[in-house]
This record gives C-alpha cells, sequence and structure tokens, in this order.
C-alpha cells in the first residue's frame, strides 16, 4: 500500500504538537507580513513627503505663510514627518516670542525642546513594529526546529516498538517534522530581510530629520536675535 506523503496530508496526520508550531508559524508569517507591507506603504510616504515638504519649505518666502498652509492641511488630513516638526517648532517660536521679557536664548530652548518631541514621535511611528520583525526573523527557525525534532523524536518511538522497521515506517513522520522547519524559514526569511532593509530606511529617514531640525532651529534663532 503506497502512503500519501502529500504536503496537506503530512500536515493534518502530524502529532498535536507539530500542528501547533506549524500553526504558530503560520500565524507568525501572517502576522510578519502584513507589517512588511504597511510598513512599506508608511516609510515610502515618510519619502515622499519629506522631499515635497523639503522644497516647499526651502522655496518659501514666509514661514508664517507656510505655517499657515500646513496648518491647514493639518487639520483636512493631519501632518507627520517634517512638517510636524515644523509646526510644532514654528507654534512654539510664535508663541514664546510674544513675550517680550524672553531672552533670544530662552526661547530657543523651548522650541528646541518642543521640536525634538515632535521628532522622538516621529521616529518613534517609523520604528514601531519592527521589534516584532526582528523576533519572528531569529526566533521562527528555532520554533520550526523544535517541531522538527519532536517530530522526529514520535518517528524513531515508534520505529522502535515496530517489530519489522522500515523506511515507510519512518518517512512519513520525518516528512511531516521537517515541514515545520520549512515553514519556520518561510517566515524567518522574508522578516529579517525586511527588518534590515526598514532599519536602513529609518536610519536614513532619521538623518535627514535631524538635518532639517538643525537648519531650521538655525533659522529660528536668526529671527530670535532680530
Amino acid at each position: 500500500m503506497s502512503t500519501d506523503l502529500s504536503i496537506i496530508h503530512l500536515i493534518t496526520g502530524a502529532s498535536f504538537i507539530v500542528q501547533l508550531v506549524m500553526f504558530l508559524l503560520a500565524l507568525a508569517s501572517i502576522l510578519s507580513w502584513t507589517v512588511i507591507f504597511s510598513k512599506w506603504k508608511l516609510l515610502n510616504a515618510a519619502k515622499e513627503n519629506a522631499e515635497e515638504f523639503e522644497d516647499k519649505f526651502w522655496k518659501a518666502h514666509d514661514l508664517s505663510e507656510l505655517y499657515n498652509q500646513t496648518s491647514k492641511n493639518e487639520k483636512v488630513i493631519g501632518s507627520n514627518g517634517l512638517e510636524a516638526i515644523f509646526e510644532s517648532g514654528f507654534r512654539e517660536f510664535a508663541k514664546l516670542r510674544k513675550d517680550e521679557n524672553l531672552s533670544p536664548q530662552v526661547i530657543m530652548e523651548g522650541v528646541q525642546r518642543t521640536m525634538r518631541v515632535a521628532l522622538n514621535r516621529e521616529i518613534d511611528a517609523m520604528e514601531n513594529h519592527l521589534p516584532f520583525l526582528a523576533t519572528v526573523g531569529s526566533t521562527s527557525p528555532y520554533v520550526g526546529l523544535f517541531g522538527t525534532v519532536w517530530g522526529i523524536m514520535n518517528s524513531f518511538r515508534a520505529l522502535g516498538t515496530a517489530k519489522q522497521a522500515t523506511l515507510g515506517m519512518v518517512a512519513p513522520g520525518i516528512s511531516e517534522a521537517l515541514i515545520a522547519t520549512a515553514i519556520g524559514l518561510f517566515a524567518a526569511i522574508p522578516a529579517v530581510i525586511a527588518y534590515n532593509r526598514y532599519v536602513h530606511h529609518v536610519d536614513r529617514l532619521t538623518s535627514r530629520y535631524d538635518a532639517f531640525y538643525e537648519e531650521f532651529s538655525n533659522i529660528l534663532q536668526r529671527q530670535a536675535h532680530k
């Protein structure tokens, strides 16, 4: 009698522990792909928004007019990235500058604190869920290996109690056990690639935000001394 070694049969015929491992790995893979696509959209949008706003910023003749435009956009679609940093800094600068008792140094300290909070908030948004990808990428192979070891252990246990050992007796058990490792690798490899890629993008955007923070601070500092 031939043994059915199809993938579906091997999965449904696996032991409960191996099936549980497969289910957890499949769930981790689905969640990681969801994070991969959502983070891809977020980082691409952040890059496009940064390029668009930098172009507006350096072409603007009046920062007050630019602030009014971005404030209107914030009420409609919300602001993020460089727009959020610019709005928070200029809003605080305009508010503190009304107090004639404050020195330019005190004004700039308040503005920079506010901008730094906005900057950290944007970085946190970009880094959100990246640790999950790192966790899936680093642990999935070991979880799959655990399922494989467990399945092979059961196969050899059954082989030890058999009167006549044949390859057909152990082949299904070993095959179903190896599927757990394959699913673990399927979950881990995309997660590792995406994590490394997105960390690189986040680092580049962070450097871009830091550069804008310094340049905008210098502009406001010159205006504060007028």
